[in-house]
């Protein structure tokens, strides 16, 4: 057929060889042996697994609490994030704790690793490096070295012979995805694949390959910011949405223990259009600042603009203060913004982005020391947001004295020593206090 049937393209199919199997159904990469028996949960042991420390703590902590001995980690993310320079940290760590580690790079040669290397710090003679992209020599020198920890750099350029396409191709990644699997089940190996995202932001090739794989890690940020975020999106060893926040320096990546003080550094003081906010990644609570500007606009049609939230969400807001308050803001141009380049989307900044918005369009500077929190409903009412009390924690730790927070998480707060908690129903509730 020449046009799909489906989107109506012409000249959109692509050949998929299969690779042969023998008559159970065995395909060219498989491995023969002797057939496994069903076991009985009873007969199952549980004896906790050690789990291998990477010594980088932000990364133990978005995988659940270091590696996982057989386990297989994808690392996505865009060109130049800074994928391959973590894991060369890794592999500097793990080999001076003695651990068996091989770094196997199908896009660098050994003299580009050895310059990166030399920019890291010291290494240990346990790093093993290969410069090769074919699956049965790596399969042979796995088999030979026996690594603890390997390091695949990247999976898009790695192929099997018996598979007629090309590397990077449907086929190609996932027949290597499942070699790795394999070998990182039976010979109890550590690997971590790297995986180049496409446009929209998801790793390049067939979405099976991120259901085959253990644990899925996105190395997210701006290019020519500093910081870094390293998101946990499925983890079978430990909770998901888990980030860890790194700071790219010129002798590589390095931890930011407090990215809530990171994240506010800079604040302008005594401006207006300026609100802190507490957000959940996962288990962390991260305090971020919320930037509004809302000018007259001299144009017949009004621009609206969101930066690190969803844009949608801030028309919705706005549409809110505009019904429920009577705030003329339909005529005036809106921007808003997430300080330090984070993209938040959950709907505990809500109240963070009316206040913020308030504020710009009344000229008035929010207190100093006061953070806010909660869901913003279409009736103007304050909704209750999850792990309040670990959002009001981590306000006291950094020095805020006031916290607004939903008058439902208020009644079910223990008290705080050294903050004020404001319980508010409703945004007209928000409006009177500041």
């Amino acid at each position: 057929m020449g046009q799909c049937p489906g989107c109506h393209t012409w000249n959109s199919f692509v050949e998929e060889p299969v690779a042969k199997g023998n008559a159970r159904g065995e395909s060219a990469g498989g491995r023969t042996g002797t057939r496994k028996k069903p076991t009985g949960l009873s007969q199952i042991s549980m004896e906790e697994r050690g789990r291998i420390l990477t010594g980088i703590g932000e990364l133990d902590r978005v995988l659940g609490g270091g590696l996982v001995p057989g386990s297989l980690v994808l690392v996505g993310g865009d060109p130049g994030i800074g994928k391959s320079t973590l894991l060369l940290q890794v592999c500097r760590l793990l080999s001076l704790k003695g651990k068996r580690v091989l770094y196997i790079s199908g896009e660098e040669s050994l003299q580009q690793i050895k310059m990166r290397a030399q920019r890291i710090g010291e290494f240990s003679d346990d790093l093993k490096l290969l410069c090769e992209t074919r699956l049965g020599d790596i399969e042979e020198t796995m088999e030979q070295e026996k690594p603890e920890v390997v390091i695949i750099d990247s999976i898009q350029t790695m192929y099997r012979e018996d598979v007629s396409a090309a590397p990077g191709s449907v086929s190609q990644v996932r027949e290597s995805t499942g070699t790795f699997l394999r070998l990182a089940k039976g010979y109890d190996i550590t690997i971590l694949i790297v995986g180049h995202v496409t446009k929209e932001g998801t790793v390049a090739g067939p979405r099976v390959l991120e259901h085959m794989v253990d644990t899925v890690l996105y190395f997210e940020g701006d290019r020519h910011a500093s910081y870094r975020i390293l998101r946990g999106v499925k983890n079978r060893f430990g909770s998901t949405n888990e980030i860890g926040v790194f700071e790219m320096r010129q002798e590589g990546l390095q931890e930011v223990k407090n990215p809530s003080e990171f994240m506010l550094d800079g604040k302008p003081e005594g401006a207006s259009g300026s609100v802190v906010s507490c957000s959940m990644e996962g288990t962390r609570p991260i305090l971020v600042e919320i930037q509004a500007l809302v000018c007259p606009s001299i144009f017949g049609f009004p621009k609206r603009q969101a930066a690190g939230t969803d844009f949608n969400r801030v028309s919705l807001l706005m549409a809110v203060l505009e019904k429920r308050l009577g705030l003329q803001i339909s005529g005036c141009d809106a921007y808003v913004n997430i300080a330090g380049g984070m993209k938040i989307v959950e709907p505990a900044i809500d109240l963070g982005i009316v206040m913020a918005v308030i504020s710009s369009f009344k000229n008035r500077p929010i207190e100093e020391g006061l953070i806010a929190f909660g869901e913003v409903g279409l009736s103007g009412e304050i909704r209750s947001v999850n792990q309040a009390q670990g959002r009001v924690m981590e306000a006291r730790k950094l020095g805020f004295k006031t916290c607004i927070l939903p008058q439902v998480c208020l009644q079910h707060m223990p008290k705080a020593e050294g903050i004020r908690l404001v319980g508010v129903r409703s945004v007209r509730d928000v409006i009177d206090y500041i």
